[in-house]
């Protein structure tokens, strides 16, 4: 008996699903997901480029003089939210209630010390004179509503809808940044940082902001409204593109009896498969050249230069390698003009710069067998990750990782996609000395200048299961496979270590108080 009703079906159907991939998701729930076996974590000369001075030269210039001739594309998933950024805010605007104890615990509780750096250092955020100007023409008005301790009242400015709205919109039309007489969004960042490093043959810089269909119209007018100031000053013309998560890659939600989660109307509920699904996306884009970066991960100007060089560099390192990829693959084309001493050559170069580990059965394998394997791991898309050193606890980053056919090679491996129960993996896992900051750099066509068909270069295996709740009642939804995880788990890879000063993410609205994302005279 099927487990969906005519229904449903027209419900799947009009949505751009496939029925038969809902009901393998299904079966994904009941059976879950293995994880992955990691053979050790990517270090230092094992699986991660150090590059010396002079190396990191050569890099940048490689990628200067390699891109007269190409289009390069800066690709940024910019569809999140900012609730999350103003997590503790909302808890604390719906507990507060002005008396004298409340704002005794704000003075005096661990637990809320963010909140009260907030209120304490709320001139120093880049969004502060707007948030003045929601309390009317009298300029002092958002100081006295602080001094009356009315910070309910200020959040709701800040946050809802009777304000600037900032729990609802994305982080990418936040104002981050205080400059002299203005103030940046990230996407400003980002239109600033792209005219510095991806300029293309033609003068024109390419961008790419995935958003969410709400949003997309608010997105479309920031950028008419700065795109001119930006273009005169930089002297090039900004070619920007949107797109939004497909409908037909959310994935179904179930019960905790794995069963499909209905909502009250009867209707079957579909989320988001996360970022993984943006491979879609990806897929449609036309460059010879993308860089991948998150919204958020941006700095003011005045010290945007170190980004800048090492976006150059690991560029450089992708069309470098490229370039030895793509003579290989032609000189493969003709076996019988091939020395044994060129396949060895080849077989070197994947396993010890690609770090693709061959099967056991290689080196007994024929002539022929050889070439076809080597062939086939050469001929796939390419990308270059940079990876900072991990100062914290170990969560995602690089690792040498075990495949069914017996080889190894390096994966971007999340916390969640190992077994810590087992002592061997939880040991490799603490061992990781490096992190994944998603700095990512990818080339998406073969040496005959065609482009992959990016999906074919999925593992599915490696999605996750996550617990979530919906009209008070939990549910388990299914998250793909992640964008820079497994829904890149098939391609080359190689990990150059980055400077941390090149990682500034804003998870948290407090992060916007560090020192790079505030003026010189305010930090």
């Amino acid at each position: 008996m099927s487990v969906f009703t005519t229904k449903d079906l027209h419900q799947i159907q009009k949505r751009g699903s496939d029925t038969a991939s809902v009901k393998e998701q299904i079966r994904t729930f009941e059976r879950g997901f293995d994880f992955l076996r990691l053979d050790r974590a990517a270090t230092p000369g094992d699986g991660l480029m150090q590059l010396s001075e002079s190396e990191q030269a050569q890099m940048r210039d490689f990628y200067d003089n390699s891109i007269q001739s190409l289009r390069v594309l800066k690709f940024v998933p910019a569809s999140g939210a900012a609730s999350r950024m103003f997590k503790d805010l909302f808890a604390f605007m719906e507990s507060y209630d002005g008396t004298e104890a409340a704002y005794e615990q704000l003075v005096n509780d661990p637990e809320l010390s963010k909140v009260y750096d907030f209120f304490k250092r709320l001139n120093h955020f880049a969004f502060y004179e707007d948030l003045r100007k929601q309390f009317g023409e009298d300029e002092k008005a958002l100081e006295e509503s602080i001094l009356r301790r009315e910070y309910s009242k200020v959040l709701q400015k800040l946050l809802t809808e009777d304000g600037l709205n900032y729990g609802n919109l994305p982080k990418g039309l936040l104002a981050f940044h205080q400059y002299e007489d203005s103030t940046r969004t990230p996407v400003e960042e980002h239109l600033v940082e792209g005219a510095a490093h991806a300029r293309s043959r033609n003068g024109k810089v390419y961008l790419h902001f995935t958003v969410s269909p709400e949003h997309r119209e608010l997105f479309r007018q920031l950028i008419e409204q700065v795109r001119e100031h930006y273009e005169s000053r930089f002297g090039l013309q900004y070619q920007i593109t949107f797109s939004e998560q497909k409908a037909s890659t959310d994935t179904i939600a179930v019960d905790m009896d794995n069963k499909p989660f209905r909502l009250a109307s009867g209707e079957l509920l579909f989320r988001p498969g996360g970022h993984g699904a943006l491979i879609e996306n990806l897929n449609e884009m036309e460059a010879d050249v993308i860089f991948l970066k998150n919204i958020d991960n941006v700095v003011p100007e005045r010290i945007q230069e170190e980004t800048i060089l090492w976006k150059k560099i690991i560029g450089g390192v992708l069309l470098s390698q490229k370039e030895k990829i793509d003579g290989y693959l032609t000189a493969l084309e003709k076996p019988e003009a091939l020395s044994d001493d060129t396949i060895k050559e080849i077989s070197d170069y994947l396993a010890h710069t690609l770090c693709v580990s061959p099967p056991e059965d290689f080196a007994s394998a024929d002539r022929e067998q050889q070439i076809m394997y080597l062939a086939s791991k050469l001929n796939r898309p390419l990308r270059v990750c940079g990876m900072v050193k991990n100062e914290g606890e170990p969560g995602g980053g690089p690792f040498w990782v075990e495949q069914a056919d017996g080889s190894s090679d390096l994966q971007i491996v999340e916390s969640a996609q190992i077994d810590t129960a087992d002592p061997k993996q939880k040991e490799i896992h603490q061992s990781l000395t490096h992190f994944n900051p998603v700095d990512v750099v990818v080339a998406t066509k073969n040496y005959k200048g065609r482009k992959y068909d990016l999906s074919q270069y999925v593992d599915p295996k490696t999605g996750f299961i996550t617990q979530k709740s919906k009209e008070g009642r939990d549910l388990k939804a299914l998250e793909l496979p992640g964008l820079w995880n497994g829904a890149m788990a098939d391609w080359n890879t190689l990990f150059v270590e980055v400077p941390l000063i090149t990682f500034n993410p804003v998870k948290t609205v407090n992060d916007l108080l560090r020192d790079q994302h505030q003026p010189s005279d305010k930090k």
